[in-house]
């Protein structure tokens, strides 16, 4: 059976098919510019293929309270021209098939839960930290959502002693997306993180703000794993410093034996990138079973 994967990105949407084990067939990229734009290329994508289910994992702010009105609806993004747009309505009215939706990050932690390096686990944490930082939970086998979502990207921090950044974040400044997203680096040295790489400062900064929420998520939310994605994460040179300074901010604090092997507790992504896409089929064969469920 073939499924629909939509990961729909800030700066591009991926457009997948794929097979009920997850396996992922062919995918094409369209730029994110805006809906009257963008959309109507990913209906055309799908609109022959002859899918059993869509999978959506977006960019948010996004509502997923199914008893809302604005269920399915991208909310109040800084992107303004998909403020307010009805993206699962849009897909359902195109395609005529059962549409799953949850965030781009829950979409990757869930591709990590169903095929990668989480299975078998109840609780999971992943944190993608590129253009910007969300953030992603599994808890007692679930993916919490709550009155809206995780957010955690907008944790606010305590600086490091020698930072006298402001943070670029416009909503709450000096928050970790603010402080460690690649368009902070940018905007603090003056050039990307690929070009930071051999200036050490740099990377103290980031492993710092990185681990103290990490050493925050640990005790709020006790995750059985952490995984790290996003393109600031490809710099491999933070995790053991990311893995040293979270035991020295938990001071001894707990033991268990995730954290005595921490290094195989905070870890990079496993599924090549790909994550995402994989977590989009596995929503769509959920929302698949769910509507068949209610049809009996």
């Amino acid at each position: 059976m073939l499924y629909g994967a939509l990961e729909a990105g800030g700066t591009k949407m991926v457009c997948a098919l794929g097979d009920e084990n997850g396996r992922i067939l062919e995918q094409v990229s369209i730029p994110t510019i805006d809906p009257d734009t963008t959309m109507p290329e990913i209906i055309k994508y799908f609109k022959d293929k002859d899918i059993k289910a869509l999978g959506i994992a977006c960019f948010g702010p996004i509502d997923l309270d199914r008893k809302s009105p604005t269920y399915g609806y991208i909310t109040t993004s800084p992107k303004q021209k998909w403020a307010g747009y009805n993206i699962v309505g849009a897909m359902k009215e195109a395609l005529h098939v059962p549409v799953g939706f949850d965030t781009d990050v829950n979409g990757s932690l869930l591709g990590e839960i169903t095929y990668g390096q989480a299975q078998g686990l109840t609780d999971a944490l992943y944190l993608t930290i590129g253009t910007g930082v969300g953030g992603g939970v599994y808890t007692n086998g679930r993916l919490l959502h709550g009155m809206l979502h995780p957010e955690l990207g907008h944790m606010r921090l305590i600086m490091h002693p020698e930072d006298t950044y402001k943070g670029l974040c416009p909503f709450h400044g000096q928050c970790l997306e603010g402080l460690a997203a690649g368009p902070a680096i940018e905007d603090r040295w003056g050039k990307k993180a690929i070009e930071l790489k051999d200036n050490p400062k740099v990377w103290e900064f980031e492993s710092f703000y990185i681990a103290q929420a990490l050493a925050d998520l640990i005790l709020i939310l006790s995750p059985q794993i952490i995984i790290l994605g996003g393109g600031v994460m490809h710099q491999t040179q933070l995790f053991p410093m990311i893995r040293k300074k979270v035991l020295e901010m938990l001071n001894g604090y707990l033991s268990t034996k995730e954290l005595k092997d921490i290094e195989h507790y905070i870890v990079p992504a496993s599924l090549k990138d790909d994550q995402g896409i994989m977590g989009c089929i596995k929503l769509a064969i959920d929302e698949e079973a769910l509507v068949k469920s209610l049809t009996k």
